[in-house]
């Protein structure tokens, strides 16, 4: 059972460029500044971990997630940096092993990566790397990963990349292990190999009831038994937005929020959104969006009810006004996290699954 203590609160952002004051898109040079000043009012106001994610496309700022970590490491002094996430398919193990380990240096032991294949595919051909292998480049990648975080001379060889014998990588983290998590979407595939591996999971649940990721979570832990690895607090990432207001929180989001997904879901095939099935996600769904205590209820709610250790808001849905945006990071530092701890302290977590 988690302790309303111990349970961990995230921000995660996929570098979505925000827009001004008046309205026009920012830059991608001004998103990513403000991605890192975001970082750092969560960082003042409690929140516990940030998560940068990585995608190759226009709307989205941040392609390079540990390069804006770097830069958020020397701003910040609590809070935990990840990705949000590394698309290991698409990049080179090693290369993200040293990576993250310059950011942990950075950082004085607070950074973490979570690896994912990663659910845009625009890094395949940008990197050479053929479509038909999508399965196989994350299978052996994340193999050779896994060995690289003993920081030990690695033999290892696989179809994808170059073999490695008895090579040694730097540099070396003061901890002696990288914190590592795997992004899952709901393949119990994923959710095996994740607890193959050891790695700790974080559940995307971007639509729909957050009930009917219970049985991942159930596969997890029963996986972990099997495997006979240590249980460790599953995660649990979700959209949403924080305003002084419950409607000024669906003012904010909505037009931005139906733009992006209709962009994207043009491409795979999705129906544009409508204003009641934005409304439904928000009130039955994945979507925590309102003011603080709306938001804090919600999340309280999914804690309880699927028992998970970590809950990120991903708190950066299209092109929201970016002082609204900030100031949302606030909220969710300031108020809702700690009205969250209340809420699960009056009303204790559900026993484990």
């Amino acid at each position: 059972m988690s302790n309303s203590e111990t349970i961990e609160f995230g921000i995660d952002t996929f570098g979505d460029i925000p827009s001004g004051a008046n309205g026009e898109l920012l830059s991608a040079a001004q998103g990513i500044r403000a991605t890192v000043q975001e970082a750092v009012v969560a960082d003042q106001a409690g929140v516990d971990v940030i998560a940068v994610g990585e995608h190759h496309r226009p709307e989205y700022a941040i392609s390079s997630p540990e390069t804006v970590l770097a830069g958020i490491a020397t701003a910040t002094e609590n809070i935990r940096l990840s990705s949000g996430v590394t698309v290991l398919s698409s990049d080179d193990p090693v290369r993200v092993y040293q990576r993250f380990a310059t950011v942990d240096a950075l950082s004085n032991g607070r950074a973490e990566v979570m690896l994912g294949r990663g659910s845009f595919t625009e890094s395949f051909p940008l990197f050479g790397h053929d479509m038909a292998d999508y399965e196989v480049l994350f299978d052996e990648k994340i193999d050779l990963f896994h060995k690289l975080l003993d920081e030990k001379p690695v033999t290892w060889q696989g179809t994808k990349r170059a073999p490695l014998t008895d090579m040694d990588v730097f540099p070396k983290t003061e901890s002696g292990r990288l914190n590592t998590w795997v992004g899952v979407g709901g393949s119990p595939q994923s959710v095996i190999r994740t607890a193959h591996y050891g790695f700790r999971m974080m559940l995307a649940v971007i639509g729909g009831s957050p009930e009917r990721f219970a049985p991942y979570i159930d596969l997890y832990r029963q996986a972990n038994e099997q495997f006979g690895h240590q249980s460790t607090p599953v995660g649990l990432h979700s959209p949403g937005f924080v305003a002084d207001t419950d409607e000024l929180a669906r003012e904010y989001m909505f037009d931005a929020y139906k733009e992006q997904r209709d962009r994207i879901g043009a491409t795979r095939g999705w129906p544009a959104m409508s204003r009641e099935e934005f409304e439904h996600e928000v009130s039955d769904g994945s979507l925590y969006v309102g003011s603080p205590e709306t938001v804090a209820r919600k999340i309280a709610n999914t804690i309880n009810t699927l028992d998970i250790g970590r809950f990120d808001l991903i708190y950066s849905g299209g092109a929201v006004d970016a002082g609204a945006r900030l100031h949302a990071v606030e909220l969710y530092g300031q108020k809702v996290i700690p009205l969250v701890r209340e809420m699960l302290a009056e009303k204790p977590v559900a026993a484990s699954r």
